[in-house]
């Protein structure tokens, strides 16, 4: 049964896949220092739905929709493509990272309802709506 009428949950999100992360340069690195969309410029609505996924907006061509099975883990944590001096010195700016099967988007970097000033996001609250969802 396809329910994606439905809307568990949802939130604004900006992201990025590991790969774009990767290929930033040292000045787009020193202008997150003042917005992460410099980073992260894919931006939408992430809504969650009874047996979807889904990040409107994520590419020209449209949505990137995931199923249950096409996420693997679900996890916030600062790594080397964005470590503690990027997202803030609190936990609360780590990314929620997507690893996925999903070909064109294999990791999925991103920061829910982030707010500049603060450097905060909701994705620690969207990790375990994830994980929940994701268990069924």
């Amino acid at each position: 049964m396809n329910e994606t009428g439905t809307s568990l949950a949802e939130a604004d999100y900006i992201g990025a896949t590991a790969h774009e992360l990767s290929e930033k340069r040292a000045a787009a690195r020193i202008a997150a220092g003042i917005s992460q969309k410099t980073l992260f410029q894919r931006r939408g609505r992430i809504i969650l739905h009874p047996d979807l996924l889904v990040l409107t907006g994520w590419s020209p061509n449209g949505d990137l929709t995931l199923t249950r099975t096409d996420i693997t883990t679900a996890e916030t944590r600062f790594t080397h493509l964005y470590g503690r001096f990027l997202g803030g010195l609190l936990n609360a700016g780590r990314p929620l990272i997507l690893h996925t099967i999903h070909a064109s988007a294999d990791e999925v970097y991103l920061l829910i309802n982030h707010r500049d000033f603060l450097e905060t996001t909701d994705d620690r609250a969207w990790q375990k709506r994830i994980d929940r969802w994701r268990r069924g």
